[in-house]
């Protein structure tokens, strides 16, 4: 099995603007109170998710590697 991430949005930070959304519909969902939810939390690697995250105006989206917890976005440093 190859490597996987794990999604979360911090809520604390999430304004909805749902950009994440627009980049990565099958990955992203909108909440009743239009903070983002990932569909999954965690996910074969995906262009459109890294998109999405890098696409948030507050970087609400982090994705670390599964098991080593190895940050992808945003990145360390």
């Amino acid at each position: 099995m190859g490597e996987r991430w794990h999604i979360e949005v911090d809520h604390g930070v999430c304004i909805g603007s749902g950009m994440c959304v627009n980049s990565a519909p099958e990955d992203f969902r909108l909440g009743s109170a239009r903070q983002s939810h990932p569909v999954a939390g965690e996910r074969d690697p995906s262009e459109a998710i890294l998109t999405a995250a890098e696409s948030c105006p507050v970087e609400a989206i982090i994705i670390t590697r599964s098991g080593s917890g190895e940050a992808v976005f945003p990145p360390e440093g």
